[in-house]
C-alpha cells in the first residue's frame, strides 16, 4: 500500500537525501509493509542515477543514516570550508586511517569539505599515500554528487573546484 502524500515525519515527496552509503536519493512517497504481526510505514527512496531503492522507518529515518541533503542555502559556508579549514589529522598513518575512513563513511558534507581542502594541501606539498588518495577521491564523490542537484553560482563554483582537486596532481 503506498502513499503519495506523506503525512509522517519531517520529510516530504521529492526531498532530497542522503542515504550512506547510498549517496543522494529523492523521497518518492510513503508505504506501509507488514513486519512480524506490526505493520511499519517507511519513505520510500529513489536513487535517480540507478534503479535502486531503499526503505526507511518513518519513525527513525535518523537511526538509518538518512539526512537532507544540501541546500542552496548552506553552499557558501561549505565552499568557505573547501578552501580554507583544516581538521588538524595526525601525521601518523595507522591512526589517521581511522578517522578518515570515519568520516568518509560518515558522509557530513562539512567534514568532507574539511578533509578535502587538508588532503588538497598535502597532495599539492608532497603527494598523497595511496589509500589518503584514495579516501580523498570518494570524498569529493561524494560532494559532488551531492551538489550535482543544485544550481546557483555557489555550486558552480564548488562543483569547479571539485574538479580541479580531481585533477590536481602533486608536484615533485
Amino acid at each position: 500500500m503506498k502513499s503519495t502524500a506523506l503525512q509522517h515525519g519531517a520529510f516530504q515527496t521529492g526531498d532530497r537525501v542522503v542515504l550512506s552509503p547510498y549517496g543522494v536519493g529523492v523521497i518518492g512517497g510513503t508505504c506501509c509493509r507488514p513486519v512480524g504481526s506490526q505493520t511499519y510505514t517507511y519513505y520510500e527512496i529513489n536513487f535517480p542515477n540507478s534503479h535502486s531503492r531503499a526503505y526507511v522507518p518513518v519513525n527513525t529515518p535518523g537511526q538509518a543514516g538518512m539526512r537532507a541533503a544540501l541546500t542552496d542555502l548552506e553552499l557558501p559556508e561549505l565552499l568557505s570550508k573547501l578552501q580554507k579549514s583544516t581538521l588538524g589529522l595526525p601525521r601518523q598513518w595507522s591512526v589517521r586511517q581511522k578517522i578518515v575512513t570515519d568520516l568518509v563513511a560518515g558522509g557530513n558534507p562539512h567534514e568532507l569539505a574539511a578533509l578535502i581542502c587538508e588532503f588538497k594541501g598535502w597532495n599539492r606539498d608532497r603527494g598523497l599515500p595511496d589509500l589518503d588518495r584514495q579516501a580523498y577521491r570518494r570524498a569529493i564523490k561524494l560532494l559532488q554528487q551531492e551538489v550535482r542537484g543544485l544550481n546557483g553560482k555557489w555550486a558552480q563554483q564548488i562543483q569547479l573546484f571539485l574538479e580541479e582537486a580531481w585533477n590536481e596532481s602533486p608536484i615533485h
